[in-house]
């Protein structure tokens, strides 16, 4: 196989000995195939430009292309710490958000208790009615902004979870302010339900957190109301509700 520079070499070749054949026998030079050596050489310095032209735009090409893929890569990664960063701090405020609601509801709890004692001598409070009154209705309002928080950032379980709770804290406040009617031992199974709600909500939201282990069940044994024992020598018995979860 023949390349384009022998074939051109070759033909040049041929027209120089044509020419020099026609000027031997007529003493006059063929100049329809005449060879002219600026010429081809200018024509294969064109050719080298081009070549070089050609590569320096792959070289171009070649750092295009990886600069682009420079960027593709660390823009990937740039968006996935992002992505992280993001689920971190949204665990974060999940985390206060579970946290400050069952301290409310805890608060409200406490707080209906001594209520309940005080109103049913079972033990005085250094408190009047009418402050005790007050502060249940400022932490009641504080349990309902802090519910309304989990509605924002809560997942569906804890939601659900939540609902619960409230619905079970709700009946101890009920009976504490004397909206629904009970006896001491209907106080006492409405606070264990509140706790039992609350323990729910614990793991509702471990498992909303990704938080291994659950607060009911397995190795943890059932719990239930600290109650003092029932007191002798002809003293009145103390039907104090302290709670425990």
């Amino acid at each position: 196989m023949t390349t384009p520079l022998f074939q051109r070499f070759s033909t040049h070749l041929a027209s120089y000995y044509t020419n020099t054949a026609g000027f031997v026998l007529s003493g006059t030079p063929d100049t329809s195939h005449s060879y002219d050596p600026l010429e081809d050489k200018s024509s294969w310095t064109d050719e080298r430009d081009a070549l070089g032209i050609i590569e320096q735009l792959v070289a171009i090409g070649a750092v295009l292309l990886g600069s682009l893929a420079t960027y593709w890569t660390n823009a990937a990664a740039e968006k996935a710490r992002n992505q992280d960063g993001l689920l971190t701090r949204w665990d974060d405020k999940k985390l206060s958000a579970y946290e400050g609601y069952v301290d409310c509801v805890r608060e409200c709890i406490f707080m209906a208790v001594r209520f309940y004692e005080d109103r049913e001598g079972i033990r005085a409070s250094e408190r009047t009615g009418a402050e005790m009154v007050a502060e249940m209705a400022a932490a009641r309002r504080l349990r309902g902004q802090a519910f309304e928080r989990i509605m924002l950032l809560g997942g569906d379980v804890v939601i659900e979870a939540a609902h619960e709770l409230n619905a079970a804290a709700r009946e101890v406040d009920w009976q504490a302010d004397r909206e629904i009617p009970g006896s001491l031992d209907d106080w006492r199974e409405r606070n264990r339900a509140v706790f039992r709600a609350i323990n729910e909500f614990h793991d509702s939201a471990r498992e909303d957190l990704g938080v291994q282990g659950q607060v009911r069940g397995g190795i943890h044994p059932d719990r239930d109301l600290l109650l003092p024992p029932a007191r002798t020598g002809g003293e009145t018995p103390q039907g104090s509700s302290e709670l425990a979860e």
